[in-house]
């Protein structure tokens, strides 16, 4: 009975630990990227300051530093336009002799300018005709489609409105201060009504990707919540942002990168089942047991995610002494080393090195497991992580017998980050169809971003494409993998 009672108080003390650790703590097992760069950017700026002081108290040595940072600011991209100034002197005359001076070279030096964005009107005339003989009829050319008809915008500032929302983190309500400092009234609502229009168009891209990303042999797979308001109930309810990615460059693979997002309101295991109706191969995951029914079918394999394992196991040797954690965090590094020596290495290859190398340490580790779950508390935390690793060996070792496997699922992990940010900044989506407009206009984005290509130029292209009728059994030709930056310049 004591002994019981202290399990019993030991789980409580670990269950308040992690609360006060999720309440007061850091809300990721190392510091976020975009926290990180704000406290870089102030230790530069003040870095900068000091620089500037001393060149104003110091010049003589303003030159060796302005050198230095000539060498370190690499070459201006050369398809930004060049407006040339030259300075030239006053007098061509030799000052010694009066002579003629003649031209013996010049100094170029480049510096970046920035026009601010700035609204134009385009003006459509279209003369009318008729004839004096006949005078039958008028004859005019036919208006040019529009993405809004009857409406102000152009393909591209529509396109704008989109990359500013979807992939700048700005919400409509901001972007209308903004153009109202440039004297465009335009209301929130307005801009939302060419969202949804421009959703509209751009949902058989949507479908078209995702049918695509269900072609590949190998997929991640993870979900977000997004918080949809309900007016009928006067709040917010629940919904779920799944996301299913691909990305081969690990390995080496030839398949181009993407991402698609797919709006649910709910977290059922039917939801990836109907997302992927046809997918066959890999699909990596973190432990969520919905997609276990997703690999009842025969036709999936799921390879587990290792940085969700570690986790459980890091949340509970953060808070205090805990040996046993502590020592399973270091046997995990011992696999994220070896990996680090091997990416980018072909699939064939990452194979061998990981039969050779990491099938011992995983085996030795799962002999450890078993025998430190025998020897502690059931009803501890402990317990649980030492379970969880362990009912999902199978798929957690997956990776050693495939080089096209990753060790955890942190590609599908860094595209959900974003929908995040955009989250913070919305609070949420205003109803499931703006959800899922949400759904289809961040995976056109996100899969620009991750194929290098520009969402502003990618997306005033392809809207400009289907309002003049491009045809349905090209459409792959507008999925963005499909564009590449010179594309995107002569459209421009």
């Amino acid at each position: 009975m004591l002994l019981a009672e202290r399990c019993e108080s030991e789980r409580l003390r670990q269950i308040i630990k992690e609360l006060q650790r999720h309440r007061f703590g850091r809300r990721a097992e190392t510091l976020p990227e975009d926290q990180m760069l704000l406290g870089l950017e102030d230790v530069e700026q003040v870095a900068a300051y000091n620089e500037t002081a001393q060149d104003v108290s110091a010049p003589e040595g303003r030159e060796a530093r302005a050198r230095t940072r000539r060498g370190n600011r690499g070459a201006l991209p050369m398809h930004l336009p060049r407006i040339e100034v030259v300075v030239d002197i006053e007098g061509k005359t030799c000052p010694c002799c009066q002579g003629e001076l003649h031209r013996i070279g010049e100094d170029r030096s480049e510096r970046l300018d920035l026009v601010p964005a700035q609204f134009r009107i385009l003006v459509t005339r279209r003369p009318k005709y008729a004839c004096r003989a006949c005078e039958d009829g008028v004859m005019q050319a036919p208006a040019p489609i529009r993405l809004i008809e009857g409406g102000l915008p152009t393909e591209a500032t529509v396109a704008h409105v989109l990359v500013s929302k979807y992939a700048d983190h700005l919400p409509l309500y901001r972007q209308a201060q903004i153009y109202a400092r440039q004297g465009i009234e335009l209301d929130r609502s307005t801009l939302a009504d060419w969202v949804g229009q421009a959703a509209f168009h751009l949902r058989p891209l949507h479908d078209r990707l995702l049918g695509k990303l269900r072609q590949r042999p190998k997929l991640f797979a993870d979900e977000t919540t997004m918080p949809v308001l309900d007016p009928g109930r006067g709040r917010t309810k629940t919904g779920q942002l799944w996301a299913y990615a691909a990305d081969d460059q690990p390995w080496g693979g030839a398949d181009p990168p993407g991402v698609a997002y797919v709006y649910a309101p709910d977290r059922k295991a039917d939801r990836p089942i109907a997302h992927l109706a046809g997918f066959e191969g890999i699909l990596q995951v973190d432990g969520y047991a919905g997609y276990g029914k997703l690999a009842e079918r025969g036709d999936v394999q799921l390879a587990f995610c290792w940085s969700h394992m570690r986790r459980n196991f890091y949340e509970l040797a953060t808070p205090g002494p805990a040996p046993i954690a502590s020592e399973a965090l270091k046997h995990i590094a011992e696999f994220y080393a070896i990996e680090r020596d091997i990416r980018g290495r072909g699939a064939e290859e990452r194979r061998l090195v990981r039969q050779q190398k990491i099938r011992p340490l995983a085996e030795a580790f799962e002999r450890w497991l078993r025998a430190k779950l025998a020897l502690i508390s059931q009803k501890g935390k402990l317990a649980d992580a030492i379970r969880y690793a362990l009912s999902r060996w199978e798929g957690l070792t997956r990776f050693i017998n495939d080089g096209r496997i990753e060790l955890d699922n942190n590609v599908v992990e860094r595209s959900i980050r974003p929908i995040t940010l955009n989250r913070k900044n919305a609070l949420f989506a205003g109803s499931d169809g703006g959800a899922e407009h949400w759904a289809t206009i961040a995976s056109l984005v996100e899969t620009c971003k991750l194929n290098d290509v520009d969402p502003l130029a990618y997306l005033t292209d392809a809207l400009t494409r289907i309002v003049n009728g491009h045809p349905n059994s090209d459409i792959d030709q507008l999925l963005p993998w499909a564009y590449c930056r010179q594309d995107l310049k002569a459209v421009a």
